[in-house]
This record gives C-alpha cells, structure tokens and sequence, in this order.
C-alpha cells in the first residue's frame, strides 16, 4: 500500500465502532483509536478525524428508547451529542498531548468558492499549527432528510470523510468500519465470503455487491463507502476500508501492509 510513507491522513470512524448498540460510548475503543492516532501524529503525520456518533450518543443521553426518525429529534439528539464526542475526545487527546479544534460541515459550505477557501485555510491553518481537527457534518441544521435539490446536507460521513480528504490534499482515506471490508458476497449470509483485498475499478457490478444499509445505530452502508472511494479515488487519494474493532491495525497500513479492503488511487 503506497500510503506507508503518506504525510496528510484522514480517519474516519463510523457509530458502531465508537458506540455500544445502546448509543453509549465504547471507552475502551475510543481510547485505544486515539493513542494509535496520537502515536502516529507524534511521528510527522498529519491527522483530520471525521467522526460519527452525534445522533446515537445523544439519543442514548436523553434516553430516547430508539434512534429517532424524526427530523426535529434528530437534530436535537446531534445537538446534544456532540458535546459529548468533543469533550471526551478533548479529554483523550490531550492526555497524550495533542490539540484538538471541532469544525462542524454543511454541503453549502463546499459549493461556494468563497466558503470553501475559507475552510480550507482553516484547515491548513489548523494542522499547521498542530492541532486535530475533529469534523463532523452539522447534522442540528442538517441531516439527510433534508436531502434534495440545494441540500445543506451530506447525507453519511463516508462521503464527508471523501470531501474533506479532497478539499486537504489528503495522500489517504481510511474507513473504520463494523466490517472488515468489501466481500465477494454477504459475510452475514449463508456460504463464506472472501475479502476483497484490492479494488482496483468501482462498477456497476460492486455497487449490487456492496448490498443495502448498515447498523440500526448508523446511516452508512457499504455503498455509501464505495462513493466515497469514488470521491477519493479520483482525486487521487488511496483509500482503505478496515474493520474498526481493531484500531491498533492502522498501524498495518502505515506499515505498508495489507489490510482490508484497498482502493488504489486513480
């Protein structure tokens, strides 16, 4: 994998590795994701977070029995959930020494060149200095039910982590996801299933592979994680997808070994 000598990461974390399927944090998880990331910040590589889990976890601490459909509770839950994504993983990086800044996304922001310039200085500004910006979509003004013509909305992280990687000249894109890649069929499903360990051409034939949604507690699904690769890999950024569970596996990655699923940049 070329992105063992990679200078500027983008990680993205999805709900499910970040949260217990009753929305609450996965400490243990989260901490070990930020010593790896921490680790690999401290080695000369830049680091960008963009991290679900704002609508589960705050749903799980205004105990709503379910993650709510409703646009207005969503909002509310995002609102309330994100403060507590920032302050752990404040708290968490800055025991190992690290700053963190929170820019919070909305697709208006990308499609006009003024905003998005300023974005983009903001981070270049922000990794100049040497801090971790903490990106999530700003889902209490913006959620995917508002998706249509004009949206403000990205609709899934996986294609947010894919913008962001882009607008930074990112040299990687890597998905933590609850599976450890793109299989050849179902691995939930009757028969074993093989990963795919190289994904060289993203067709009509991978996205009926690729199947339906994810967890209960996310939005993603592995076809929102092939458009992102789509995105990134157009641009030029090699992408990973790779169980999440596993943290310390990114260190395999940057090691130049194989890990699950990997698009090569066009």
């Amino acid at each position: 994998m070329s992105m063992a000598n990679a200078k500027r990461m983008v990680i993205k974390v999805g709900t499910t590795t970040l949260t217990y399927p009753n929305g609450r944090f996965n400490i243990r998880r989260i901490d070990q994701l930020v010593r790896v990331l921490s680790d690999i910040k401290n080695s000369g590589c830049e680091i960008v977070l963009v991290t679900s889990g704002a609508i589960a976890v705050g749903s799980a601490r205004l105990k709503l029995a379910e993650r709510p459909r409703g646009t207005a509770l969503r909002q509310a839950s995002a609102a309330v959930g994100q403060l507590d994504l920032m302050y752990l993983y404040d708290k968490l990086f800055m025991s190992y020494g690290h700053v963190v800044a929170q820019i919070l996304m909305t697709r208006i922001i990308t499609n006009h060149d003024n905003t998005r310039e300023n974005l983009v200085n903001t981070f270049n500004t922000l990794l100049s200095l040497g801090a971790i910006p903490i990106v999530n979509e700003n889902d209490s003004v913006a959620v995917d039910e508002l998706e249509s013509e004009g949206s403000m909305a990205f609709g899934d992280n996986d294609q947010l982590s894919a913008v962001v990687a882009s607008l930074i000249g990112a040299d990687g894109l890597i998905l933590l996801s609850d599976i450890e890649g793109l299989y050849d069929h179902d691995p939930h499903g009757p028969g074993k299933a093989r990963l795919i360990p190289v994904v060289r051409e993203i067709n009509d034939d991978l996205f009926h592979l690729a199947g339906g949604s994810g967890s209960k507690l996310g939005t993603g699904g592995m076809i929102t994680k092939l458009k992102a690769a789509q995105t990134a890999t157009a641009q030029g950024i090699d992408m990973v997808i790779m169980d999440g569970s596993h943290p310390e596996k990114i260190y395999d990655i940057f090691e130049g070994k194989p890990v699950g699923t990997y698009f090569p940049a066009k």
